[in-house]
C-alpha cells in the first residue's frame, strides 16, 4: 500500500473516530412544537423556553458529561404532521426524549407513537384530563388544577350562569363536559355552548347569541389566533369585562401581547403561574426569558411549563444515571424542582405535577394580577375521582 493510500487511510480514520467522539459527548431530543399556522401564537414561547433551559443547562455541564443538542421539528399546527414528526424524531434522529406539542388533538395523535416505539413525550399545556400514559410527562394542569376551581370563583363572584364558547376538539369539548356536570352540582345553569373550527375567526352569531341569552360569565376555552377575533367580536358588540366578564383557559401573557389589550382588560385567566409571581426564582427567569429573546417578550405558564420540562427531564437523568426511557421514567416518579412558579413535584402514580391554582386578571398593561390563590399545591387528579358529581364522564 502507498504512503499516500495510509496516510488517506489514517485520515479518514482519524475524521471517523473525531466525529464518534463528538457524536459520544452529545445527547440529542426533539423539540416538537407550532412554529408556523394559527397555533405559532402560542406555541413559539413555549419552544423558546425549551431551548433557553437546555443552554442553560449546558452552560453547567449538560447532562451526564453530555452537551444536549435540540433536534427542532414543525408541527405545523396541523395533528397528522405532529404524529409524523414525533415518529421521525424518535424513529430517525434517535432522540433521547421529546418536549412538545400544545392542542390536545396534537397530543392524542402522538401518543401511540410515543407508546409504539417507547419513547418518552413531555407535555406543558393544561389539559382536559381523562388520560394518563405511562409515555408522557404531564407538565401542565389537570382540571382539578385550573378548570374546576375557575367554574367554583366564577359561580361565587359573578354567578351561576354560564355561556360556553370554544375551539372544536378534544380540550373544549370535554372541559365543558366537566363544566356542565359542575354547574349541574352547583344548581347552576349552561345557556350556551358554541364551538368553531381551529383558527375560525366568525364571531358574529355567537356574539348574538351571548347578548341574547345575558350570561353571569363567558368560560372560554378558544385555542391559538381564533382568540383575537372573539374578543374584537365582543367589543365591537359593546360586550366588555364590567358587562359580562370572561374566564379564559388557554390565554396567558403570550396570547395577550399579540392582542390588543383594550379588549382584553379586565377579563380573568385560570393558570398555575403568571410573568407577576412573586418568588425569587420567578425574578430570575422572567430576567434570563427577556435577556434571551427581548425585552418585549413574556413569560406565561405553558412557557414556564416548558422551561420545567427540560429540567426535569436533566435532573430525572442524572438519577437514574442513564438516559434510558424506563429509568428516566421511574428516576422522575417524585422529584420535586424549585420552578418559577414555587416547588413542583412529579406524582409517582399519574406522572402529572402537584401545581398551586392561580387565578388572575388581566391589566391595561397586558400583564396578569393573581387574585385568587389555593394555600398549597393541588395533588393531580387527572380522572377526577375525588369528585362524586364526575363519575361517569
Amino acid at each position: 500500500m502507498k504512503k499516500s493510500q495510509i496516510a488517506l487511510l489514517a485520515g479518514v480514520a482519524a475524521l471517523f473516530l473525531g466525529c464518534r467522539e463528538k457524536n459520544e459527548n452529545v445527547i440529542k431530543v426533539g423539540i416538537l412544537h407550532s412554529l408556523s399556522g394559527t397555533m405559532e401564537i402560542s406555541e413559539r414561547g413555549v419552544h423558546d423556553s425549551e431551548l433557553l433551559a437546555i443552554s442553560e443547562i449546558n452552560a453547567k455541564g449538560g447532562v451526564l458529561g453530555k452537551k444536549i443538542v435540540a433536534v427542532e421539528a414543525d408541527g405545523a399546527s396541523d395533528s397528522n404532521m405532529f404524529a409524523s414528526e414525533a415518529r421521525r424524531l424518535l424513529s430517525d434522529e434517535k432522540v433521547a426524549t421529546v418536549f412538545g406539542c400544545w392542542t390536545s388533538d396534537s397530543r392524542k395523535a402522538v401518543k401511540p407513537i410515543f407508546e409504539e416505539l417507547y419513547g418518552l413525550l413531555w407535555y406543558p399545556v393544561q389539559y382536559e384530563g381523562m388520560e394518563a400514559s405511562p409515555n408522557i410527562m404531564y407538565m401542565g394542569a389537570s382540571p382539578n388544577q385550573q378548570i374546576i376551581p375557575a367554574v367554583d370563583y366564577c359561580a361565587e363572584k359573578f354567578g351561576k350562569k354560564m355561556f360556553l364558547v370554544g375551539s372544536d376538539y378534544v380540550f373544549p369539548r370535554t372541559a365543558n363536559k366537566i363544566i356542565k356536570a359542575q354547574l349541574t352540582q352547583l344548581e347552576g345553569e349552561c345557556v350556551g355552548e358554541e364551538y368553531v373550527t381551529l383558527g375560525g375567526v366568525d364571531f358574529s352569531e355567537i356574539v348574538s347569541k351571548i347578548k341574547e341569552t345575558n350570561p353571569s360569565v363567558i368560560l372560554n376555552s378558544l385555542n391559538g389566533d381564533s382568540n383575537v377575533a372573539f374578543f374584537a367580536a365582543l367589543k365591537d358588540a359593546g360586550i366588555s369585562s364590567d358587562v359580562i366578564p370572561v374566564m379564559s383557559f388557554s390565554i396567558a401573557e403570550e396570547e395577550v401581547a399579540k392582542m390588543d389589550v383594550k379588549n382584553l382588560s379586565g377579563n380573568y385567566v385560570s393558570w398555575n403561574y403568571y410573568e407577576t409571581t412573586q418568588t425569587a426564582r420567578n425574578k430570575e427567569f422572567v430576567s434570563d426569558y427577556k435577556s434571551a429573546y427581548g425585552e418585549d417578550k413574556m413569560t406565561g405558564d405553558p412557557i414556564e411549563a416548558g422551561y420545567i420540562a427540560v429540567y426535569m427531564w436533566a435532573a430525572a437523568c442524572e438519577k437514574a444515571g442513564s438516559f434510558d426511557v424506563e429509568a428516566v421514567r421511574m428516576a422522575a416518579k417524585g422529584l420535586s424542582f424549585v420552578a418559577p412558579e414555587g416547588v413542583v413535584t412529579i406524582d409517582g402514580g399519574n406522572q402529572h405535577l402537584y401545581k398551586q391554582v392561580r387565578i388572575g386578571k388581566i391589566n391595561e398593561k397586558g400583564l396578569i394580577d393573581e387574585v385568587w390563590t389555593t394555600p398549597s399545591a393541588i395533588k393531580p387528579d387527572p380522572y377526577l375521582s375525588t369528585y362524586q358529581w364526575a363519575r361517569g364522564l
